[in-house]
């Protein structure tokens, strides 16, 4: 059935019309699957009773109502039942978890870590079948051309046996198993670690760890270091340094006055680093190195890769982060944040579209903002930088 959101037709003929050009473009991915060389066994059972998923379509397009402080999204990431869960997991799977660790070079905590945060520990893998999820993504025009892609490795991944059709289900974005593999990614990296000939990211922890640690390798995980740590800065820091683009050995680092949580001096290391400030400057600052940016790589979000990070270290038994969550910290609306940009704007400073979204046009330009106020320019969007610009659009007449 032809329903809302993207489907929204307004007559019968329109609605005889969308449901032909939908059989035509669902005729063409056959094709194209069979000549990319899958077999028409496949195609038939995976395609030819193809309908749009209107939850997926609603889900693709939700957008939050309001942003996540790093507080409220470490609290959800790191619980203590996650953690504790993480210990008992740890433990109970050394051995295979150190045999992938020999071959790959990647530590088991980092491995259990992503499996917590990713399924929580595989009890929550997804309930959306994956080719009828790609299928709907792909014949929306706005990102057509990767899920068309992602949706012709999925019926690969099933045309090679590594997963019965009624069995893959994932999110409903695509992504699969035990540690949320897009297929282009199981393509590319996933393992055959069980020695089953098929490799099982679902329901084998062998083939889903050596499928993670394969991937992680890839991304140029160094076996020998950590993800990063958190830091003290010193008094006068300069904001502009807090940047992943800002790479510098730990021993210059440690000449900036920068020191560790507890206030000792940084490790000496001959490696490189970046000052980052999730929350801004008033939350914890971190100094993170080449595997935190392996994470990103993962999942390009800073929150998620400062969560793995943190919750490998207190899997491992390290404790809390010796930040506390400021005065005032709350999340911000999309009204909010939409309203910030139209003030930036109205200042002179280049941000784009006014979406109530946060990227890193309106970073650079709450920086330029905060630069010019003399306030610290962390880029962090706040309501009291909210006020500050309410207040600056006032003074200039607006």
């Amino acid at each position: 059935m032809l329903v809302a959101p993207f489907f929204m037709i307004p007559s019968a003929a329109a609605q005889q019309s969308e449901a032909a050009k939908q059989r035509a473009w669902l005729e063409g991915v056959k094709q194209e699957a069979v000549e990319r060389g899958i077999s028409r066994k496949t195609v038939s059972a995976a395609l030819d009773d193809w309908e749009p998923l209107v939850r997926v379509m609603e889900l693709d397009q939700r957008q939050p109502e309001f942003t996540q402080t790093f507080w409220s999204y470490i609290g959800r990431a790191v619980s203590d039942p996650r953690i504790e869960r993480g210990k008992a997991l740890l433990a109970q799977h050394k051995p295979l978890l150190r045999r992938i660790q020999r071959h790959y070079g990647i530590q088991p905590r980092f491995l259990v870590a992503i499996w917590g945060l990713e399924t929580n520990y595989g009890a929550n893998t997804g309930g959306f079948p994956v080719i009828d999820s790609l299928a709907t993504l792909a014949y929306d025009p706005r990102r057509a051309d990767f899920f068309r892609s992602q949706l012709f490795d999925a019926l690969k991944i099933v045309d090679q046996g590594h997963i019965k059709l009624e069995n893959m289900d994932g999110s409903w974005a695509g992504a699969m198993g035990q540690v949320q593999f897009m297929p282009e990614t199981f393509r590319r990296h996933a393992v055959d670690q069980d020695g089953d000939r098929r490799r099982d990211i679902w329901d084998s922890l062998p083939d889903a760890f050596g499928s993670a640690a394969n991937y992680l390798r890839a991304l140029d995980w160094r076996g020998g270091e950590t993800w990063g740590r958190e830091v003290r800065l010193p008094n006068g820091f300069d904001w502009d340094l807090a940047s992943l683009e800002v790479r510098k050995p730990i021993g210059e680092w440690q000449r900036l006055g920068v020191r560790t949580a507890a206030g000792r001096d940084l490790p000496k290391a001959t490696i490189e680093g970046s000052i980052i400030l999730p929350g801004g400057h008033r939350g914890p600052a971190f100094l993170v190195y080449q595997n935190f940016r392996a994470i990103l790589q993962w999942n390009r979000s800073i929150l998620y890769a400062v969560a793995i990070g943190h919750l490998s270290d207190r899997i491992r038994g390290k404790g809390e982060l010796a930040a506390r969550p400021a005065p005032g910290d709350r999340p911000m609306s999309r009204a909010e944040i939409t309203e910030m940009q139209r003030l930036l704007i109205a200042l002179g400073f280049k941000v784009g579209k006014p979406d109530g979204v946060i990227g890193s046009k309106t970073r650079a330009a709450l920086r330029g903002f905060q630069q010019s106020a003399r306030l610290p320019a962390d880029g962090y969007p706040t309501p009291a930088i909210l006020e500050s610009l309410r207040r600056a659009q006032r003074a200039a007449g607006g």
